[in-house]
């Protein structure tokens, strides 16, 4: 398993392990679940953006719940 050396003020590491205490965890479960967090949350504004911009352009396509069945062919299974 890799390492990673993380510098920070004294400050700044007692709040980093006050938040891990506070859920339970130990401090680099804490570190990695907030940045993978991170991580996730600009992916999905980027897919938001990309999402709004094909909206813009006219390149979305908006379907009722009853056309997705019926392009699926799923009448007979709901």
């Amino acid at each position: 398993m890799a390492h990673i050396s993380l510098r920070v003020t004294d400050k700044e590491k007692k709040t980093m392990e006050n938040y891990a205490d506070f859920h339970g965890i130990t401090l680099s479960d804490a570190i990695k679940n907030v940045f993978f967090q991170k991580l996730e949350d600009e992916y999905d504004l980027q897919t938001i953006a990309e999402f709004e911009n094909a909206e813009e352009q006219g390149d979305v396509e908006y379907k009722t719940f009853d056309e997705v069945i019926s392009d699926l062919g799923l009448e007979n299974e709901i």
